[in-house]
């Protein structure tokens, strides 16, 4: 995950521009199409509109700040209803959702840290679902079987690896760590969606919250990934924080049956995956101490691929050029990655690879290349999904 506590999700739609310059406003939109803008700074998070129609939504953001943002769309209890991360500075993004009424909030996270600047917005009308597709129906049901799955698959090797470690046997506790983290990879952006899930049990020590002691407040398998590859000795706190893991993802196993899903979501929640490729797989971040940056990454494609996969019948009715460029385009990136493989690929949901410290950087380079080729036009899927 990127360097920050909390995460907000944006649910997925299409037709309203929201391009938003903030200062505070009360101004209203009134009429499905208006546009909505928001613009982050380094200080500020501007909304054009304080109050705009319920439905399929587009966000046109722009960063003027100094320093990498997010921004988000909250519900009232802090989960994520939308997002849209690694906003440069001195650029633009576009967030494609679909937003029931309701009060919710927007925020801006300069610098990817804290609880972010927010604005309060309302977004008026019935909340009756709009009318889907077949289609669509059947990829909001297939992607909720394939995350459910994926958590619930997730325990059994959570519990393997957590039990070496409350043995304390460093060595079959490196070989499970990896394991451990595919599901959670491969459904990252619904199991973020639970703002309070994720700083528990996936963030890195840099991405503490300001006054947060390392050796108190955090939590989760990066903690443990330190202990075991920089510390090499597993004490009794590390035992401890094997029993929490365990407990905090059984509760995201709980909860993620409640997710808010539609083809929107679906269709952002690839994008993001992509965007933690880039942000901390490529970079080397995520996994600093045990170099299965790979891994993570392998789990990152497949989850994007899952859910293109879904949407691809919906998007190829409305833009069949870009199906074709994103096929193309998943299919470089997925042979690019296989070069480093080192399993024999019998076991569809185990891998290993080569550890991430012995990757030059003209391979990351290369690597790189290859995930920023897929983002650009997986960024376009949302709005194909939602015509």
């Amino acid at each position: 995950m990127s360097a920050r506590p909390r995460r907000l999700l944006l649910g997925a739609g299409t037709a309203i521009a929201v391009a938003v310059t903030l200062s505070g406003c009360t101004q209203k939109a009134t009429s499905y199409g208006s546009a909505v803008s928001v613009t982050a700074s380094d200080s500020a998070c501007e909304v054009s509109t304080s109050e705009f129609p319920a439905g399929h939504v587009t966000l046109a953001l722009e960063n003027k700040g100094s320093k990498v943002t997010e921004v988000y769309v909250l519900f009232p209890d802090d989960r994520i209803a939308a997002e849209r991360e690694n906003i440069g500075p001195g650029t633009k993004a576009t967030l494609v959702t679909e937003l029931k009424a309701g009060a919710y909030e927007i925020a801006c996270k300069p610098g990817m840290k804290g609880d972010g600047i927010r604005q309060s917005v309302t977004l008026t009308g019935r909340n009756t679902a709009a009318p889907r597709s077949p289609e669509a129906d059947a990829a909001v049901a297939a992607y909720r079987s394939y995350v459910m799955a994926q958590a619930e698959q997730t325990l059994p090797r959570a519990k393997a690896f957590t039990d070496a470690v409350k043995a304390g046997d460093v060595e079959q506790a490196k070989k499970l760590y990896a394991p451990s983290r595919i599901g959670w990879e491969r459904t990252e952006p619904v199991a973020e969606s639970f703002g309070d899930i994720d700083p528990k049990v996936d963030v890195r020590e840099d991405g503490l919250e300001e006054g947060q002691d390392p050796k108190t407040d955090w939590t989760g398998w990066h903690r443990l990934e330190k202990a075991l590859w920089q510390d090499k000795k597993i004490g009794t706190r590390e035992k401890e924080l094997a029993d929490r893991l365990m407990r905090d993802l059984n509760d995201w196993v709980k909860k993620v049956g409640t997710a808010e899903i539609t083809p929107t979501s679906i269709a952002n929640g690839a994008k993001e995956l992509l965007d933690e490729v880039a942000s901390g797989k490529v970079t080397g971040e995520e996994e600093r101490y045990s170099h299965t940056d790979l891994v993570d990454f392998k789990a990152n494609l497949e989850g994007a691929q899952k859910s293109y996969d879904l949407l691809e019948p919906i998007a190829r009715k409305n833009d069949a050029p870009l199906v074709e460029e994103l096929g193309k385009r998943f299919a470089a990136l997925a042979q690019q990655l296989d070069v480093y493989r080192t399993d024999d690929g019998a076991d569809k949901d185990s891998y290993t690879y080569t550890s991430y410290d012995q990757v030059s950087e003209a391979e990351r380079k290369e690597l790189s290349d290859g995930v920023n080729a897929l983002a650009e036009p997986l960024s376009k899927l949302a709005a194909a999904v939602a015509k």
